[in-house]
């Protein structure tokens, strides 16, 4: 039976794949406090366990993969990455670009100093920033140097080993370093610059008040007595009696008839008004001795909450604040701002920015919804429906331009087709959130290109290497492991200080940015635990997006700094 199931895995590789799939996501899905090995590297034990079976696997399919998980990052980060180098977000993407150095720096030192091969610094590199992509980019740059075909497969099965050896703390230091050590280095209360943070950029409470009054959405029915402070006044004018909150006249009945409001409409005595916000700021408005009146019909009304995708241009760059001043957001509440390809939740505060390729969740009548959408964007409504033909196009695209080699005397230059992939990602991905009438990927297509395609590329790279795996974890031992703890710790240390004293950012989003450029979503989450805020997420998307992809371009560069 035992050798019916051996041979039956190496005459049918692909069996051997979705096994290691199945075992690593399976694995990988537990975690302690946020903190856990991750799918990307249970998949590669389960790999390089299952490849001492001897499996042998068609190169072309590792490529093909990671080809798409590289488009998928490039199209998902795209919007963040233009708009980080090009407009407000400068200052963050020259710190990720900093970060991003250093993170180069330390693993070649570190292997410089041990005398590690090509093989294993690019291991050591990938493990330590947890940035699996770059041994793709690294693997096509060694298959490159025109070495003998047993050196190169010992470079390229030595990756595996010093990156399984070295992500473990990449991942869990890389938190630590950040949530816990972080703050007492550099000696501040991160849950009270959090609210210092709220308190300095929340806006005069005239202009929006508290988050909780932007988003929190009731609807109720109010007689409007003889003598009321809204008797005899438009809406707009009886809207604006409280200024700090966001309330909205929606429907009256009069002498029986029911009828929408506008912001011209004056109210009456008499009249029973359906009103929309806070139940408290509902009763003030109307008077502590409103009578509220159960009216299902007045109630009634046609309401909806809806993704908005931001791409007015008009909108880019605004705060919450101006945009609540549009004729289109009245009426309409706001629950939730999703950023960037991590879908990182932004803070609802009244001087909150938004920007092109954010999501918005608005909620209000289904006319206000849609005016609001229109105004700033479009409705991005549910579809499993992937554009293939686009996203095979814009692969091709970048591919072709990647496969261009120019030689500078004797060495080749070249993006190579995995980095022109990830370029075309970038660019499709910008393309797609300012013009959104093509090229649509949905959500959970994207993350299956993502993950997926990543993971099949990682459990074809651990079958691979799986003999080989044993022999070198014994060659470099316990110092590698040391070596990865130093290369992980020592760019976060500097990254907090070089975003304190040279770039001065704001405590409350200092570790994010980190966060961000190092692409350690992991600490991200415990860094939010600690503040007890979503605040540090601003300084999170710009560098993630940026650090994304220096980090993987990165793996080829270590190959050309270690020849």
């Amino acid at each position: 039976m035992i050798d019916w199931f051996v041979n039956t895995l190496r005459s049918y590789p692909e069996i051997a794949i979705f096994m290691s799939l199945a075992i690593g996501y399976y694995f990988g899905s537990f975690t302690y406090k946020g903190l856990g090995l991750g799918a990307v590297t249970a998949t590669l034990i389960a790999a390089v366990i299952i490849g001492q079976l001897g499996i042998t696997i068609s190169p072309p399919l590792k490529a093909t993969f990671f080809l798409m998980f590289l488009f998928a990052i490039g199209y998902g980060v795209g919007p963040q990455f233009v708009r980080g180098i090009a407009k407000d977000g400068v200052p963050q993407a020259l710190f990720a670009v900093v970060v991003c150095v250093f993170c180069l720096a330390a693993p070649f030192l570190a292997a410089k100093i041990a005398g590690y091969d090509i093989g294993s610094a690019v291991g050591l590199y990938a493990g330590s920033q947890t940035i699996s992509a770059s041994m793709g980019l690294a693997t096509d740059a060694i298959n490159r140097l025109e070495l003998p075909p047993e050196e190169a497969k010992r470079l390229l099965d030595a990756m595996p080993v010093a990156y399984a050896v070295t992500y473990i703390f990449g991942t869990v230091g890389s938190a630590i370093v950040l949530a816990l050590i972080g703050p007492a280095l550099l000696g501040i209360n991160l849950e009270a610059e959090c609210k210092r943070y709220e308190a300095e950029f929340g806006g005069k409470k005239e202009a929006g008040g508290t988050g909780t009054a932007w988003h929190h959405y009731e609807f109720r029915a109010y007689r409007v007595r003889e003598g009321g402070k809204v008797a005899g006044k438009t809406a707009r004018d009886a809207e604006a009696l409280l200024p700090e909150h966001r309330v909205f006249i929606e429907r009256i009945r009069r002498n029986g008839k029911v009828e929408d409001a506008t912001a011209d409409t004056v109210i009456q005595a008499g009249d029973v008004v359906a009103v929309a916000g806070r139940r408290d700021v509902l009763v003030d408005l109307i008077g502590h001795e409103a009578e509220e009146v159960e009216d299902r019909e007045l109630l009634a009304v046609p309401a909806e909450g809806v993704d908005v995708l931001v791409i007015n241009k008009q909108v880019d760059g605004k705060t919450l604040v101006e945009l609540a001043k549009m004729p289109a957001a009245r009426g309409v509440f706001l629950r939730k701002i999703v950023r960037g390809a991590t879908a990182t939740e932004i803070p609802i505060l009244p001087n909150t920015k938004i920007h092109r390729g954010d999501i918005l969740t608005v909620v209000g009548r289904t006319q206000d919804t849609t005016a609001a959408a229109k105004a700033i964007g479009v409705i991005d409504r549910p579809s499993d429906i992937a554009d293939v033909a686009f996203i095979g196009a814009a692969i091709t695209i970048g591919a072709l331009v990647g496969a261009f080699v120019y030689k500078v005397g004797d060495v080749p230059l070249t993006l190579s087709t995995s980095g022109g992939a990830l370029i075309s990602g970038l660019f499709f991905g910008w393309l797609r959130s300012v013009h959104p009438t093509f090229g649509r990927i949905p959500s959970s297509t994207v993350w299956f290109m993502n993950s997926v395609g990543l993971n099949v590329f990682i459990a074809v790279v651990g079958i691979s290497s799986g003999p080989g795996f044993v022999a070198g974890l014994r060659e470099l031992g316990f110092s590698l492991f040391l070596w990865g703890v130093v290369a992980t710790t020592v760019p976060l240390v500097l990254a907090m200080y070089v975003g304190k004293y040279v770039f001065r950012f704001h405590p409350a989003i200092l570790l994010g940015a980190c966060s961000g450029a190092r692409t350690t979503t992991a600490s991200l989450g415990m860094i939010n635990d600690r503040a007890k805020s979503q605040i540090p997420g601003l300084g999170y998307t710009v560098t993630y997006a940026v650090g994304n992809t220096l980090l993987t371009v990165w793996g080829m560069v270590l190959v050309l700094l270690m020849t």
